[in-house]
């Protein structure tokens, strides 16, 4: 499951990458990604934030991935810039094509563990930790993180945090979530929703940082909108549109680099998985945990619904198999007379 350092996909500016999908905990980890790269060619991948604790004294081992899945992205969760340069210099080994620093993330586990977006406060820190693993690894490090935290919110707090990590740290390259996160009180699905979006704020970013790489985040479903911020901005990052209706994937390529790139075929995707799905199930992963991803490929499409369901009721059951999804796409496949 890991990957040679030498990939020559390794070669291309992925922090400059023009379109990707967000790192989000519980959703995007290896069969997602697995599956969101059958319908996207360019679009750079994010790993779930991996924390440095887990890389260096957990059991498992939590950098594996598939070596089809690059572009890849690590993002970390940590604060301590000699553990973040270990991890940096790991994952690097491993041929990770990026390392992302999470300080963005709200959460009170997050912020317990002294990382996420309450790193926003601490913009020294943030410097120290990108300048050491930027002196041991040749991948681009990053950060994404939000435009402010609690009352400072200020768009001068905004770019004095970016002008030292930039400055001090040598990042050249951050995605912005275009809201501010409230460290206490709002739960990390409220800090998604409640805190307004400010577009406007990023723009200006950009403007003021012109020779930075800067990519924005939050609220982005469709690539009309993409396309829309494109026009002021390095980069798009897409989050749950994407996760939960993963054909706008099928589509990226096309829409924003290559017009002639070919759109492939939901169906013919879906079976695609199937080699992929009997490897894993051999290695003792559950069906579910592999088609939980793949549920909304479908999102109105006649059939749609009894193939959600059919996997829902029988992925789950011991001993599913390939089988169960193949009966299932057969409700989306007699809609559409294939």
């Amino acid at each position: 499951m890991t990957q040679n350092a030498n990939n020559p996909s390794s070669a291309m500016p992925f922090s400059q990458s023009r379109f990707s999908v967000a790192p989000m905990l519980d959703w995007t980890d290896r069969h997602c990604r697995y599956f969101h790269r059958k319908l996207t060619k360019q679009t750079l991948l994010y790993t779930e934030m991996v924390t440095t604790g887990a890389i260096i004294h957990g059991k498992g081992d939590y950098l594996a991935y598939s070596e089809e899945e690059h572009p890849l992205a690590l993002q970390l969760g940590g604060s301590d810039p000699e553990a973040l340069a270990h991890c940096a210099r790991l994952a690097e080994q491993r041929g990770y094509d990026e390392i992302n620093l999470n300080v963005g993330c709200p959460s009170d586990r997050v912020q317990n563990g002294r990382f996420g977006a309450c790193l926003m406060g601490e913009a020294q820190l943030v410097a120290d930790g990108i300048k050491a693993m930027r002196d041991v690894v040749s991948i681009p490090v990053t950060v994404k993180t939000r435009i402010g935290i609690d009352d400072q919110d200020s768009y001068e707090f905004l770019c004095d945090f970016i002008g030292i990590v930039s400055g001090k740290g040598e990042c050249n390259s951050f995605t912005v979530h275009a809201r501010k996160a409230w460290l206490s009180g709002l739960s990390p699905k409220e800090n998604r929703e409640i805190p307004p979006l400010d577009y406007e704020r990023v723009y200006q970013l950009k403007r003021d940082f012109p020779h930075l790489n800067i990519a924005i985040n939050g609220g982005i479903k469709t690539l009309e909108e993409a396309k829309i911020h494109l026009q002021h901005l390095d980069g798009v990052m897409m989050g749950r549109e994407a996760y939960q209706s993963p054909s706008i994937l099928a589509h990226v390529d096309r829409e924003l680099f290559d017009p002639s790139a070919e759109v492939p075929n939901s169906i013919d995707v879906v079976r695609s998985l199937y080699p992929y799905i009997e490897r894993e199930l051999a290695n003792g992963t559950y069906l579910g945990h592999i088609t939980r991803h793949i549920l909304g490929i479908f999102q109105s499409i006649p059939g749609a619904r009894q193939w959600r369901r059919h996997l829902s009721e029988n992925a789950h059951k011991a001993g599913a198999g390939v089988e169960v999804v193949e009966a299932a796409l057969q409700f989306v496949s007699q809609s559409r007379g294939e």
